[in-house]
């Protein structure tokens, strides 16, 4: 926000009757949940914290980053070759040293000399062009057998020659095509100078942007604190060892959802089972001091459904509250106070799956400072068509094919066995879909591009 705007209107509170919610569309969603983001990150006001480079990988930058030296920060050499002093066509008297990179420069070149370089060297004082090892070729001054070429000249004509010949054995190198003065040297402050912006305050930092700061004289950034997140686990039903029995089920939530929110750029301070339990779920949620309370389960209005009631409770404010889309349309948002929201997932899989893309992802981005919240990109084609909800969103797992978007099966709410196999979760209008359309794409946090298995199951 720019200073001295005011800030923007809170989104008004979905309301709420008779058990029911009025569901708000998908995209409209998404942008308050960012919106929700950007406010709490203004209110709460965190420094920015600084890392050495080695541990900011997938943080984001809190200032602008700025060249702490020119780049390149010398004249150097862009290719093995020589580097000579002086206009062609040459040739140049062969120098017998080397410049190699990383070591001390030549002394400066008298015009006519070359001297052999390495890439990535400083260029001697002096040179004036660099030649490509493949562009010129050398050869040696011979000894002479009887009189020189001198003598002969003095004694037909009585004097001597305009200039002495180089001595027997000299190196000289001519060049195979015309010489450009400045060629093949990378100029100093070819790349940047000293304080210029190479990347604005909200850029990611990926392994490209590593090694940027690094050539740039970097040795820690200055990046946005993660978000602080609270995975609360509701549900009687859950175990978290064994196999399935009596009418229990493996929680396949706890596991998923910290990693998840990790790859997001979250720090889960920590993942807890709460049960079915409304005044355990009231005492987490308001004794919670993470920025981001996540819940899984109870966001419907069954007999142990809570959430709703310990928000109420709590005097929280519902921003989002069901959302027109499948799966995962009981999915809720809410402000807890003006730094702390809580994220209500459904208890399915894939539908809780389906609530971290719409809700969670674009709140996080924004409250961890990212330029721009998390665009669903326009993927390619569909190779196969895609049945839509009637009124609804729908979230499907795809993969890549030979240039194609094709839909995977197993992607009912409970079920995760597409979504594991999947590039993305493509974004489906209502109504579907047909052959040959592009959608847009959520892609996944994580590297995706896995082989064919036989386990991934296509429509």
């Amino acid at each position: 926000m720019t200073p001295g705007q005011p800030a923007p209107a809170p989104a008004p509170a979905p309301e709420r009757g008779h058990g029911h919610h009025r569901a708000t569309p998908w995209p409209e969603a998404r942008a308050r949940a960012a919106r929700a983001g950007a406010e709490a990150r203004a209110a709460a006001d965190r420094a920015p914290v600084r890392v050495p480079l080695g541990q900011a990988l997938g943080r984001t930058l809190a200032e602008p980053l700025r060249a702490l030296t020119a780049l390149p920060s010398f004249d150097g050499s862009a290719m093995d070759g020589w580097a000579v002093a002086g206009p062609g066509p040459g040739p140049w008297t062969v120098r017998e040293e080397s410049v190699l990179a990383g070591h001390a420069g030549a002394v400066a070149l008298a015009p006519g000399e070359a001297v052999r370089i390495a890439t990535g060297a400083r260029v001697p004082a002096g040179a004036t062009a660099v030649i490509r090892t493949e562009h010129a070729r050398t050869d040696a001054v011979p000894a002479p057998d009887t009189a020189t070429d001198a003598d002969a000249v003095e004694t037909a004509t009585g004097a001597a020659p305009a200039s002495a010949p180089a001595p027997a054995g000299t190196v000289l190198l001519h060049p195979l095509r015309e010489v450009v003065t400045g060629q093949d040297i990378r100029p100093r402050g070819q790349e940047c100078r000293a304080g210029d912006e190479l990347l604005p305050a909200g850029s990611g930092v990926g392994p490209a942007v590593l090694g940027l700061a690094a050539a740039a004289g970097y040795d820690e950034l200055a990046v946005a604190p993660r978000p602080r997140v609270e995975v609360l686990v509701l549900g009687d039903e859950l175990l978290t060892a064994g196999l399935p029995h009596e009418g229990l089920i493996r929680d396949a939530l706890g596991p998923m959802l910290g990693p998840w929110l990790t790859a997001l750029g979250a720090e889960v301070v920590a993942t807890r089972r709460i049960g079915d339990d409304a005044e355990a779920l009231y005492e987490a949620v308001t004794g919670s001091a993470a920025e981001l309370v996540v819940t899984t389960g109870g966001t419907a209005a069954g007999p142990v459904d809570h959430v709703h009631g310990i928000l109420d409770k709590a005097g929280a404010t519902l921003l989002v509250d069901g959302v027109k889309v499948r799966p995962g349309h009981p999915m809720l948002l809410a402000r807890l106070d003006a730094g702390r929201h809580l994220v209500g997932l459904p208890g399915n899989p894939l539908a809780a799956v389906s609530g971290l893309l719409t809700l969670a992802a674009p709140l996080l981005a924004a409250l961890g400072a990212a330029a721009e919240p998390p665009a669903a990109a326009l993927g390619a084609p569909l190779r196969d068509p895609v049945q839509g909800h009637p009124h609804d969103t729908r979230l499907v797992p795809v993969v890549h094919r030979d240039g194609l978007l094709v839909p995977l099966r197993f992607n009912g709410p409970a079920m995760l066995r597409g979504v594991a196999a999947a590039d993305g979760m493509a974004v489906v209008p209502p109504g579907g879909a047909e052959p040959g359309r592009r959608l847009e794409l959520l892609t996944l946090p994580w590297p995706t591009e896995t082989p064919f298995a036989q386990g991934a199951c296509f429509t």
